[in-house]
């Protein structure tokens, strides 16, 4: 597993996963020709282990995908300051990853809360970009609300589901503003297009895999500047794809819209019945509607 060092000298680590260049074993570096041209994956939770990206529904088949284990998180080590834990702050963690990659300029995909992260580096490092894929992505980074209504319109397409009724009614408490640790457990179904035992197990993994401590930080006071960020997308002129779910409750697909608007040249894509983890959904789709956009 290869490893680098972040500018505050924190040791990070990356998984390489998909189509290498035979001459590229154990690290990457130099040019990624061909179908093995590389995307760098940014993790949510947030703060969450980027294991659970696995190789995003067979995406690694035709691309070489590249997961970031953020400070802190899975193979990374702890940082000394706690501080940098924040998301503006691990900015320059992705910024070393290229760097060390030995790109001039990345493919970068960030997923739920990793999208704040993807948004940052943009914004900073928009000459980097050259193209920007957002699943299902978190908004905290520029600033989007997402009504109780939305997520509820959203939550009811799973009507006929037989759990539907307590983890509605849970969704409803929270939509009010209340709720307990509890109602938020309740309400875990609707993040997922199929609530069977593999998405339940998948659930139950993703809470021993986040760092809680990094992912208080994460998000705290002075981590975003939603109109400065809003205003540099304004102006980024490279190629952005955003991936909803139908029935995701956490990014529907009103607020996956509203993100894509943010852009002169984005692409919206929405897959019906799909949830926040759509390669989980439709593992074809997915890859293809991601390989197709960066291909």
């Amino acid at each position: 597993m290869p490893t680098f060092t972040a500018p505050d000298g924190t040791e990070l680590a990356y998984h390489v996963s998909g189509s290498v260049p035979g001459s590229l074993s154990g690290s990457v570096s130099g040019s990624f020709p061909g179908s093995g041209a590389p995307l760098i994956c940014l993790p949510g939770g947030p703060m969450q282990d980027s294991a659970y990206l696995g190789d995003l529904g067979g995406l690694a088949a035709v691309r070489t995908v590249i997961r970031l284990d953020l400070r802190g998180t899975g193979a990374s080590a702890v940082p000394e300051d706690p501080s940098s834990y924040r998301c503006d702050r691990l900015v320059e963690d992705v910024e070393a990853l290229r760097i060390e990659l030995g790109l001039d300029s990345l493919d970068l995909l960030g997923h739920s809360a990793g999208a704040n992260l993807a948004a940052l580096y943009t914004a900073r490092y928009p000459e980097r970009v050259a193209r920007l894929v957002l699943a299902t992505p978190g908004a905290a980074a520029v600033g989007l609300d997402t009504t109780g209504e939305e997520r509820l319109a959203a939550a009811r397409l799973r009507s006929a589901e037989p759990w539907f009724g307590p983890a509605y009614a849970a969704l409803e408490e929270l939509a009010t503003g209340r709720g307990s640790a509890e109602t938020f457990q309740a309400v875990a179904p609707f993040f997922h297009g199929t609530w069977d035992e593999a998405a339940r197990e998948r659930h139950a993994e993703s809470h021993r895999q986040r760092n809680g401590e990094a992912a208080g930080v994460y998000g705290s006071e002075g981590a975003f500047q939603p109109a400065a960020t809003r205003a540099a997308f304004a102006e980024f002129d490279r190629p952005v794809l955003v991936v909803a779910g139908e029935g995701d409750a956490n990014t529907p697909v009103p607020t996956a819209t509203a993100y894509a608007e943010l852009f002169p040249k984005a692409t919206l894509a929405v897959l019906a019945g799909g949830g926040h983890f759509p390669w989980h959904d439709d593992e074809r789709w997915f890859a293809e509607t991601v390989d197709g956009f960066l291909g």
